[in-house]
């Protein structure tokens, strides 16, 4: 996950920084004396010795505030998931500014390392989340294009934290570690925070049953058994896809009445309570894929499933 923010911080630092052309251009190792030796070498899109940024990730915390037990479930083929709710991390990025010009008598590059500064501070203040949508879909001729969003990244928006107000608390201690006689020199000083997700693991079959019954007390012979069943609707694609929005029909066992119906939720599901025991039909329909074959079905099912398919 935290190499694609690194990808993606690169991305948006190319779309909306104007010095920023070429990939080279956003580095994330230690602005240590290796670093600086490479600055001077560093090349725009045009292939020209320019600016560059160092995006290091300086510290790691979790975000306890956004903290849940809740987990998501899914079902695949007749079997529920469960996916743990991920861990949420914030990301502590020192940025700094670098050019590649020799500071002379004529000539001072620290007011375009500044100037570079406020770029990357106004790039990452212009909305309280990062959308990795919107950054992957920019584009900015004639080195930046369109690109798929990573699958960790897909549906995550990242809240960022810029410039907070106590700083980095190790700052001095931070540029000490990164080699003796070199002044340290200021940051922008962001924090991103993702989710760490976890793989869904099986957790069981779905139900698709639920039998009930009912009687007098003292009277065993009063039982009424009471089915609540369900199922899915699945279209003909390869693998089939939930058909959400589809009206389902409970019919007689001659397919000649209709006795109830109920709509699919997002999906694809139904569900018919309090049935009685004995032979029906299902049937769905749903636009545009139209409505399906009559399906009969023993109540309750000996297989357990009630799914329909077009």
């Amino acid at each position: 996950m935290i190499d694609h923010l690194d990808a993606l911080l690169s991305r948006l630092f190319r779309w909306q920084v104007s010095v920023i052309t070429a990939a080279g251009q956003v580095r994330f190792q230690p602005p240590d004396d290796d670093w600086r030796a490479m600055v001077p070498n560093v090349t725009d899109f045009a292939g020209n010795t320019n600016l560059s940024l160092n995006v290091y990730l300086a510290d790691l915390r979790e975000n306890r505030k956004l903290r849940t037990n809740e987990r998501e479930r899914s079902v695949v083929a007749g079997e529920i998931y469960e996916t743990a709710p991920p861990r949420r991390v914030d990301c502590h990025y020192l940025i700094s500014a670098w050019s590649p010009a020799q500071p002379n008598a004529g000539l001072d590059p620290t007011p375009d390392e500044h100037a570079l500064l406020a770029e990357v501070a106004r790039a990452l203040g212009r909305k309280d989340v990062l959308d990795p949508a919107e950054i992957c879909a920019a584009t900015r001729p004639p080195s930046l294009a369109a690109v798929a969003v990573p699958p960790p990244l897909a549906g995550e928006m990242l809240p960022v934290t810029l410039l907070p107000v106590e700083g980095f608390p190790k700052i001095a201690e931070f540029w000490g570690t990164m080699g003796d006689g070199n002044r340290w020199k200021p940051c922008v000083y962001a924090v991103v925070t993702v989710a760490l997700k976890e793989s869904p693991v099986r957790s069981g079959a779905i139900v698709t049953t639920v039998i009930s019954q009912y009687l007098q007390r003292q009277a065993p012979g009063s039982v009424d058994t009471r089915f609540h069943i369900g199922g899915q609707v699945l279209d003909a694609s390869v693998p089939p896809k939930p058909v959400p929005a589809a009206w389902v029909e409970l019919l007689n066992a001659l397919g000649t009445a209709r006795l109830r119906v109920v709509r699919t939720d997002a999906t694809g599901r139904f569900v018919f309570a309090d049935v009685g025991l004995g032979a029906y039909q299902l049937r769905a329909t749903a636009h545009p894929q139209g409505t399906t074959a009559p399906r009969p079905i023993t109540v309750p099912e000996p297989s357990g499933n009630y799914d329909l398919r077009y």
